[in-house]
């Protein structure tokens, strides 16, 4: 269990929906498709923490993302939406992160970041004091990265935040 999170904050591509590389914003692709479980985890976390999407998507502006996220009915689910184009920086980059706080009025000891690229989405914000999971659906990555959590199916969050 990890005390104290309040926020969560989600990475977009391979964490919440599957990225084909296709061209363009993934809200104009052919084929967009959520993580399996992803919904039966946003429902089960929104009951508890505030939710939150951040991309280095970008093709995508904020709006963009929300018409992706509403193509597969997980839109409702989010309180906040960042992409580094709105933010003008791109993970890793330190000030990403710190935008984000500043917009949410959360502490970095309150957020949890989840994402799938580890020196994208875990580096940084574990340097700025957030707690990280690392969603690694290939097994890619080592056990000894720095990471909080590491786990491969999105639902495994749910054992990770039980009460």
């Amino acid at each position: 269990m990890i005390k104290n999170i309040k926020i969560i904050i989600f990475d977009w591509g391979d964490t919440l929906m599957r990225d084909y590389n296709d061209s363009g914003p993934m809200a104009h692709w052919k084929n967009v498709d959520i993580i399996p479980g992803v919904r039966e985890v946003l429902r089960e976390l929104g009951k508890n923490y505030t939710l939150c999407v951040a991309s280095n998507a970008g093709e995508s502006d904020s709006e963009l993302m929300k018409s992706a996220l509403k193509r597969v009915g997980i839109d409702n689910f989010f309180s906040y939406f960042f992409t580094s184009k709105d933010l003008g920086f791109e993970k890793p980059d330190i000030r990403f992160f710190k935008a984000i706080l500043k917009s949410t009025n959360f502490s970095a000891n309150e957020c949890l970041m989840v994402g799938n690229d580890y020196n994208n989405d875990i580096v940084n914000s574990k340097s700025l004091g957030m707690s990280t999971l690392l969603f690694d659906e290939n097994n890619l990555f080592s056990d000894t990265l720095s990471a909080d959590y590491k786990i491969n199916k999105i639902i495994q969050i749910l054992d990770i935040l039980k009460p």
